[in-house]
């Protein structure tokens, strides 16, 4: 069956169906593979995509701008400070002007009501590059991964350790949708949000997968084929920081916590790693991690994207 995504906005992953997920992953993996053979790809040949920031960035910046180039586009990087949005133009006027010069929007931003303002108001698709709700184009990296190493998604133990955030969501339903058996610890009060929880259980429901929410880290992980782990503050949360490490520690990913996860576990981290904090080095630089092709991914998991929405390639 052949899967049309053109004019599609990219907010929350649960817009999407398995079918869907899975053609964005088919095309990353076909991106990934013209781009380490040289095949010329500029399915956006002549098209432009703003590239609004509200926050600092290296892999999403990069990656996008990358991405763009070698599918024949051009990236416009927007910081937000140098907008009108500044001085008080609304995200709904600036989403109908942008929408007259460019063909796609990337978005950035703290409240995820931001990227869902310019989808609304935009005429042109509106990708979302990270919000305080989302982070679907992380997930998709993820799990292009974990496929490329595992060989399979549906069946894993998937396992988050740490906050509740955007980067948990994202994992909990992409992973649910296609049938992994998702599992996510926490400290008690950190817990994602209940409804991306309940999300995760009906999508496990209908794919054949599970979803676990735990607050025992040793529990969580054990016989887990990924561990996945994050910042503990997020960008936003810095005056939380010295009271967050406190509360953390005991779900700190070290070498006694990865022991009861399977031994070819796979270790993953969407960075920057605060090396220390959420994890040690012994983890993050060992065999089982694959932090940097997590990485790379991104780059090929949102070429996928910009090329299946704004080019309308059929997969």
């Amino acid at each position: 069956m052949v899967v049309s995504l053109a004019g599609r906005d990219v907010l929350c992953l649960q817009d999407f169906t398995r079918e869907e997920i899975e053609t964005i992953l088919k095309t990353a993996e076909m991106m990934k593979i013209w781009n380490k053979i040289g095949k010329p790809h500029r399915v956006l040949e002549g098209k432009t995509l703003a590239m609004i920031f509200q926050k600092p960035s290296t892999r999403t910046r990069i990656s996008f701008e990358v991405g763009i180039y070698q599918l024949g586009g051009y990236g416009l990087y927007l910081n937000a400070q140098d907008l009108q949005l500044r001085r008080g133009e609304t995200i709904a006027d600036t989403a109908r002007v942008l929408s007259r010069y460019v063909d796609g929007i990337m978005a950035r931003v703290y409240a995820h009501k931001d990227v869902e303002d310019l989808a609304k108001y935009a005429s042109v698709p509106v990708i979302n590059g990270l919000s305080d709700f989302s982070h679907p184009c992380q997930a998709l990296a993820d799990y292009q991964t974990i496929l490329e190493k595992k060989g399979r998604i549906a069946g894993l133990k998937v396992v988050y350790v740490g906050d509740g955030n955007n980067v948990a969501h994202s994992l909990m339903i992409a992973g649910t949708k296609l049938g992994a058996n998702v599992v996510v610890a926490t400290p008690e009060g950190y817990e994602p949000d209940e409804k991306v929880i309940k999300w995760a259980e009906q999508n496990a429901a209908e794919s054949g997968g599970s979803f676990e929410l735990l607050h025992d880290p040793i529990k969580a992980v054990k016989d887990a084929d990924v561990i996945y782990t994050d910042v503990w503050a997020s960008m936003g949360q810095e005056a939380e920081a010295e009271e967050r490490r406190k509360i953390f520690q005991p779900f700190q990913v070290n070498k006694d916590l990865v022991k009861h996860a399977k031994p070819d576990y796979i270790f993953m981290h969407c960075l920057p790693a605060h090396r220390g904090e959420e994890v040690t080095d012994d983890v993050v630089d060992s065999p089982n991690s694959v932090v940097f092709d997590e990485a790379e991914n991104r780059l090929h998991a949102q070429k996928a994207v910009m090329a299946l929405i704004m080019g309308g390639i059929k997969v």
